[in-house]
Parts: structure tokens; sequence; C-alpha cells
């Protein structure tokens, strides 16, 4: 007899029969797979169809490339075995074909890891980046084919150390988000990352005070900036403010030095020994951000050679900037972090993603977009981008590009 929903989901170990050659594989473990007995080649064999999920993934996706696959799905599934056995091909074959054209996201991360890891200078930094995805990721996405994944199956991911491990939360997020990324420049997803659906999945989820969660919410930023400029004047809170404004990293705003400002023609020219990409990165300054160099330069005496953010000796540290943060009600956030409520924000206000990551001075994964496409959207960031987001951090909202005039 065919097996209906309820029997499959509550099988228990052993080989069930749903007829027609179908078969649903029970592990000891409770692993369920689907499994086709076929004839083909003069004997009956059995071929792997995919792993048993009760309710249907909302992907588009053939379902000859679905991996997971309902007890409808199945049968389709098989059905479509028996017509390649009849016309004398091998099934696996033909669906090993099919998925070898679209990895599994862990391939698709590891690949990417390959790739992009060499040219990172702290090997430390590369080893992190890959075991945080094997320990939170790969037990859920893993075996998925990166077309296969969307928000609601990155939140399962999320929510067991959302409100626990926030700056584990957040590394993991960023770094399922690349791997997708890099699989749709490869051509293996019809859509670049879903992180703005993903924002509105975990948006309501608040994480209780204390908890160690690295990004300041972009709604929060304008009081938050308001309080620094406010506050009594120190070198420490202007180099925070700067950096928020020009979603720079911490090592490129404390050491940055004046030879690489242009007041004038409102750039900053990040040197590329000050880079994590080794590559130079040239800075918009927004009207608010020339204001605060503008002001450091009147008040202390400097040479080309000087430091713009000197600390007590020498280059400022990462951590006077955590104190900054810290003692103007901070606490619960990371410096680095302010990079990450940018991104949200150019996301959910509807700029392209391709100037907030130029901002970012991300590099492209996909070599050969990245061959052709060398542009960094420097006037984009210049007339649009960057204002407008200065202008929401200091809530001067009159100067704010509305939408239509951004895309």
């Amino acid at each position: 007899m065919a097996l209906t929903v309820a029997q499959a989901r509550n099988a228990k170990p052993g080989r069930h029969s749903d007829g027609k050659g179908l078969y649903l594989l029970v592990k000891p473990s409770g692993t369920k797979s689907w499994v086709l007995r076929v004839q083909y080649n003069g004997k009956r064999q059995d071929f792997g169809l995919g792993t048993f999920v009760p309710e249907a993934v909302p992907v588009e996706i053939p379902l000859q490339q679905k991996r997971s696959l309902t007890l409808g799905e199945a049968r389709e599934k098989a059905r479509i075995g028996r017509e390649i056995a009849k016309a004398g091909l091998n099934p696996s074959a033909v669906w090993r074909h099919i998925h070898e054209e679209i990895p599994t996201f862990r391939r698709a991360a590891e690949q990417y890891h390959s790739q992009v890891s060499k040219g990172w200078r702290n090997g430390k930094h590369g080893e992190q980046w890959l075991n945080t995805l094997k320990t939170y990721a790969f037990p859920a996405l893993g075996s998925l084919s990166v077309d296969e994944i969307d928000a609601p199956a990155i939140q399962k991911v999320l929510l067991p150390i959302w409100l626990s491990k926030g700056e584990t939360a957040r590394r993991v997020r960023q770094r399922i988000g690349v791997v997708l990324d890099y699989a749709h420049g490869k051509g293996w997803r019809k859509s670049e990352a879903p992180m703005r659906a993903l924002n509105q999945l975990m948006g309501g989820i608040k994480q209780p005070k204390g908890s160690n969660f690295a990004a300041m919410p972009y709604k929060s930023l304008p009081e938050f900036v308001s309080s620094l400029a406010e506050g009594e004047f120190s070198i420490g809170r202007a180099a925070l403010r700067f950096l928020i404004l020009t979603a720079a990293r911490s090592g490129e705003v404390r050491k940055a030095r004046w030879r690489d400002v242009d007041l004038d023609g409102c750039e900053w020219r990040v040197p590329p020994e000050n880079t994590k990409t080794a590559r130079l990165h040239i800075v918009p300054l927004a009207p608010a951000a020339v204001e605060i160099l503008g002001k450091l330069r009147e008040a202390v005496a400097h040479k080309p050679n000087d430091l713009v953010f000197p600390g007590l000796k020498g280059t400022m540290s990462d951590a006077t900037l955590a104190k900054v943060l810290r003692i103007n009600e901070g606490k619960d956030y990371t410096v680095h972090g302010f990079r990450s409520s940018f991104r949200d924000w150019a996301a959910e206000t509807g700029f392209a993603d391709a100037w907030a990551e130029a901002a970012l001075a991300h590099t492209n994964p996909n070599r050969t977009e990245s061959a052709y496409r060398r542009t960094t959207f420097f006037e984009q960031r210049k007339q649009k981008l960057m204002p407008a987001w200065a202008s929401y951090c200091t809530g001067s909202q009159a100067n704010i590009i509305r939408l239509a005039e951004a895309v």
C-alpha cells in the first residue's frame, strides 16, 4: 500500500514501500532517504533520490535538482527515474551530472574559502572563517544545494545562537551571506543571499540587555552619533564618529595620516598597506566627515606624515575606540559592528548591493565578473550613498536622498 505523509514522518528504521519501486529507507540513526528500485542493465538496482522532508521547501528549482523531497516529490522523481531507466540510461548518472552543476553549501563554502583565503594576511582568521561555518552552518545547510537555501533555512541556523552567542551569530550570518553571494556570482543561484528577508525574520527577536551582540541596530545610530557629537571633545570620540560616517575598518581609521586626506576634494585615500585587501581604497567624504577632519586640523598642529587620530604613544589602539563606545552606552556592541549596521541600512533603504560592497571595500568573489567589472562605483558612492548615510546618522533627514533618486 502507498505511504501517507504521517506514516513517512513516523516511520521506524527499515525499508518502507510506497509502490512502483519507491522505498523510504530509514536508518537506525533516524535519517530518512528515498530509494528507487528499478530494472536497469538487465538487473534490479537501487538509485538514491534524496532525503525525506515532511513539507515542501518553497524554492523554484527543477525537481531533478532537489536533494530534499516530500512524499509527492519523491513519487514524481521516481516516475522520471523509471522513464530514464527505460531509455537505457543510468538515473544516478543523469542526476549526478545535474547536481554537479549546483554544489552543496558545504562545497561552495570550501571552494570560496580556498580561492580567497590565500590572499588574507591573517592565516588564523582564515581558519576561523571556515571553522565557524563547519560548527554552526554545515550541520543544517551543508548538504543542501546552494539554490535551495532561503531566509527561513538561515534563520534555523541562527536561532539557537542568536541570544546566547550574539557575536558568533553575526559572523555566521555574514559568512553564510558571502557564500550565497558567491554562488549567485557563479550562476548557481538565481538571486543573492536573502539578507533583507532574513533581517525581517530576525528583526523581531530582541536580544537581552548585556548580550554580546556586535552590531548596533542602525535605527539607534542617529541618537548615538548625536550623543558622541555633543559630548566633550576627544580624539577618540572624533575617530569613532569618523569611522561610523565612512563605514571604515578600525585599523584604517587609526592608521590614517594627513597625507592621505584631501579635504578640498572630499576624499580619503586609504593606502594598500592599511587595507585588508592590500589595494588602494578611496573613500568619498560626506560633509559631516569633512567637518570632523576640519575641526581636528584647526585644533591640533600636524604635518603630512602625522596620524590624523593619534594615540598617547603613537597609533591609537583599538581598545581606545572600544572604550569610547563602551562609556557612551555602547557596551553591548563592537566597533567593527558599525560596518554591519551600515550594510543593513543600505540593504533596507534600497541602495544597490554593489555600491554598499564597494563602500566596505569587499572584494568580488566571482573572479570572472571582477575581471570585467572593475568599477568601484565611486561617483555613486560620492554623490548618493555616503551623503545619505551621513545624513541619516547625523539626523539631517532633510538631506537624505530618496530611494527613487538613489537607484
